[in-house]
């Protein structure tokens, strides 16, 4: 890190040439190339991003290919955009102020203590984020378990990827979201994409099944709207939100009556195939179509396309996994692959699309409740002696499991819960499900820290805001949606004032009584994580920064320096103790809050092209703006008619948790029976201000894809549609 003494007052490149990297946003990783512009290269103020974006067509996953989000990735590092020195709240309910790192950290450290002293070590929490770097998360982990001794940390990705997570280790003994590299998707015969939409999410893997159709593969897209990307399917099946586990038992059973299981596969596998059998066989095609709404004659054909297809894989995404049955949803999934036996072989198998940047890597070392580096089990006594052993300390002194994301957050400030929090790299206020109740929280907290590059909805609550380097400004590692981890290179010295996570995380340790085993270079934490993943799950022992560089990535597990990494899992057989793969044997069950009287409706959320997350990136984006200004309630023709609701015009939507207010978008894409919102926004177009938040009994996931609402006419109303307030209760934008 460049000392406060020395950085320079402007982002500049620390060298006069081009750097290859990687986007900051979704999980494909994309390889990019940034080159200096005239406002990065010292000298006279310019305006405008520091760096553009260059295509790098060697990179395998995107070959040079780039969306919007990506190409205008540059305009947050411009000035003005970001934050450039830390904040500082002096009373509850005051405005923050600028104050100097010192300040900053003294008084972090300080009230962390006086909260552990005070209440327990468990009264000090931590969020993390599936955005930050492979180092950042293993650091932050470490850090909240050796520092702090804390139980208390999850992150984000809970809400993003761990009902396949945990599906997935259920079925094959390791998660990894995709056992096979993207190259691999073109070459099967009929592919299953079930509640994703990557036209909008990533763009460039569209051409992964444009190429599989082209290839004379069939593509099915199970989606209860009808978006780009299921515009692109041979057949697209539309069930009701929450019925998914249904429609693939439905499809099990099918494939069972019409003779094409692989028994030979099943056999030599395979183990608790007859408990499947009878789950599915209870769920025939008419009942299967009174509960999703899907017909007979659709359930069959793409049962007959699946089953008799040479290959085949299905995909999933957050359509199926954030629901209160999530992880059964997903095994039935995995259930209908083993049953045909499309796992274990070339161009066949399950595999989940990750959506953040990071959020492979960022749930394999250490920022989870339950988890230590490598997919470890912080509960298994081999795992802590393991880790502890690099880590310097007693394995006795690591705490066990803590609270999973929700019900952290739930417990802010409550008897028993978390009264303090370092959050890092995410901005539930936005993010999070029963979004009011979480904000009440965040405010209800003795001390709220955030560290951020930019003042999101979350840091305007926080006591202390600690303005933290961007993706450009560093170097580090992130695993994409492959399990191939690549290596982002810094570009840029960041603005002064700006500091990296490690560099803080080892400035608050030392200040907590931690002096050693914090460094703030990322290839020696790196180093470290490696040495504490060997053995594990996630074993990265054999990945070095110079090998990921000349291999344009490596797939994990890779236990030393001459494995050639695992592209493929489970060729020879699953990661179980006696290597089958396990059938999950589930059964429908309804949604966590289904549709009555009161609120008639079923609500689902999800993302749009030109908006990431929760938005407080690309909402700063001028570009990303124009193409997506605000959130909307897609409404389906029938029902704008029967409310009386014109296109564009304002309307509100109501669950128990609360209303959200935004312009109507009338689409004949979506069922009649159904609403969508974006969840990009915060204010009163916030969708999270309605979902759900029951929980996944396994994986701890919140029911974000579908609740119980109504839909309101708002003639002439005033209401805003964006914005929120500060932890001073001042209106923002």
């Amino acid at each position: 890190m460049t000392p406060a003494s020395t950085a320079p007052t402007t982002g500049a490149p620390t060298r006069a040439r081009d750097t290859d990297t990687h986007c900051p946003y979704c999980s494909l990783q994309c390889g990019m190339r940034l080159r200096p512009t005239a406002a990065g290269t010292g000298g006279a103020p310019v305006d405008g991003p520091p760096v553009e974006v260059l295509e790098r067509p060697d990179f395998p996953v995107n070959r040079g290919a780039l969306c919007g989000k990506g190409q205008s990735a540059p305009a947050l590092l411009a000035r003005g955009v970001r934050l450039t020195g830390p904040l500082l709240r002096d009373r509850p309910g005051g405005p923050l102020r600028s104050a100097g790192w010192d300040e900053a950290l003294d008084r972090v450290a300080a009230g962390l203590a006086a909260v552990r002293e005070r209440h327990g070590a468990d009264a000090v929490g931590v969020f993390g984020g599936g955005g930050l770097t492979n180092e950042k998360a293993y650091q932050l982990g470490k850090f909240a378990r050796v520092v702090l001794g804390t139980a208390n940390i999850d992150y984000n990705g809970r809400f993003c990827m761990s009902s396949a997570a945990a599906a997935h280790r259920r079925a094959f003994g390791l998660d990894r979201g995709l056992p096979f590299p993207l190259a691999d998707l073109p070459h099967t015969g009929c592919l299953i994409l079930v509640g994703g939409n990557p036209a909008e999410t990533m763009p460039p893997a569209l051409r992964y099944f444009r190429e599989l159709r082209e290839n004379g593969g069939t593509l099915i897209v199970v989606d209860p709207r009808r978006t780009r990307t299921a515009e692109q399917a041979d057949l697209h099946l539309q069930p009701r939100p929450g019925t998914d586990l249904a429609l693939a038992l439905g499809l099990l059973h099918l494939v069972i009556a019409d003779g094409l299981v692989d028994e030979e596969f099943v056999a030599a596998r395979t183990i608790g195939f007859d408990r499947a059998r009878a789950a599915a066989m209870a769920h025939w095609p008419d009942r299967v179509e009174r509960i999703t709404g899907v017909p007979v004659a659709e359930l069959q054909r793409a049962a007959s396309l699946f089953g008799c297809a040479a290959t085949g894989m299905v995909l999933t995404a957050r359509g199926p996994e954030q629901h209160s049955k999530g992880t059964d949803t997903v095994g039935a999934w995995i259930d209908l692959c083993l049953a045909t036996g499309n796992a274990g072989r070339r161009y066949a198998g399950y595999g989940c699309l990750t959506g953040q940047g990071n959020g492979q890597g960022g749930r394999e070392h250490g920022q989870k409740a339950d988890q230590l580096p490598g997919y470890r089990s912080i509960e298994d006594p081999a795992a802590r002696a393991h880790v502890a052993g690099v880590w310097g300390v007693d394995p006795d002194s690591l705490p066990r499991s803590g609270r999973s994301a929700y019900e952290l957050l739930d417990g802010l400030g409550q008897p028993g819960g978390a009264r303090a929090l370092l959050l890092m790299g995410s901005n539930p206020v936005v993010s999070a499900p029963n979004a009011a109740h979480v904000t009440a929280r965040l405010r209800g907290l003795d001390l709220l820290v955030v560290a951020d590059l930019v003042l999101s909805e979350t840091a305007r609550l926080a006591d202390v805001v600690l303005p933290v380097t961007q993706w450009a400004e560093e170097d580090g590692t992130t695993t994409n949606l492959e399990g191939r981890v690549i290596l982002r290179r810094r570009a840029l010295d960041p603005p002064a004032g700006v500091r990296g996570e490690l560099w803080l995380l080892g400035e608050l340790a030392r200040r907590l009584g931690v002096p050693d085993g914090f460094p703030d270079d990322a290839e020696r934490v790196f180093d470290e994580l490696r040495r504490a993943s060997a053995g594990g799950d996630a074993d990265y022992a054999g990945i070095s920064y110079r090998r990921i560089a000349a291999e344009d990535g490596v797939f994990w597990p890779c236990p030393d320096a001459r494995h050639p990494g695992t592209p493929r899992l489970f060729l020879d057989r699953f990661a179980t103790p006696d290597g089958r793969a396990r059938f999950a044997g589930v059964t429908h069950r309804p949604a966590g809050e289904e549709p009555d009287r009161e609120y008639p409706l079923h609500l689902t959320t999800g993302r749009v092209l030109a908006q990431y997350q929760s938005g407080a990136q690309t909402r700063r984006v001028a570009e990303l703006n124009a193409a997506a200004p605000g959130p909307f309630v897609e409404l389906h023709p029938r029902l704008a008619a029967r409310l009386g609701i014109a296109d564009g015009e304002p309307v509100a939507v109501v669950s128990r948790r609360g209303r959200a207010v935004a312009p109507a978008r009338v689409s004949a894409g979506i069922r009649p029976d159904t609403v969508f919102m974006p969840f990009h926004w915060p204010g009163a177009g916030r969708a999270n201000s309605l979902t759900n938040p029951a929980l996944d009994p396994v994986s701890r996931m919140p029911e974000f894809k579908t609740c119980a609402v109504r839909v309101e006419r708002l003639p002439g109303t005033a209401e805003k549609v964006s914005g929120g307030e500060d932890r001073g209760g001042r209106t923002v934008a």
